[in-house]
């Protein structure tokens, strides 16, 4: 059975921070940034790359469509 690598990118310019990506993260990969973006939201972030399952839960869930998830296998 093959093994997958998620990898999930985030526009930050246009994330909210509304934090339902990283509740629906089964693998808690995902935490909001200290940072903010240009109109002042702490944006979605990966802090645990090497969790991500690539289930997509958190793109699933984002109301704004700002989260794109790519699913890698891993020989």
């Amino acid at each position: 059975m093959a093994k997958f690598r998620g990898a999930v990118v985030v526009d930050i310019e246009k994330c909210k921070g509304c934090d339902l990506c990283v509740i629906a993260c089964p693998s808690k990969v995902l935490s909001l940034a200290k940072e903010v973006n240009g109109k002042g939201y702490h944006y979605s972030e990966m802090i645990r790359p090497e969790a991500c399952i690539g289930c997509a839960n958190c793109g699933l869930v984002c109301p704004d469509s700002v989260i794109t998830v790519y699913k890698m296998n891993v020989q």
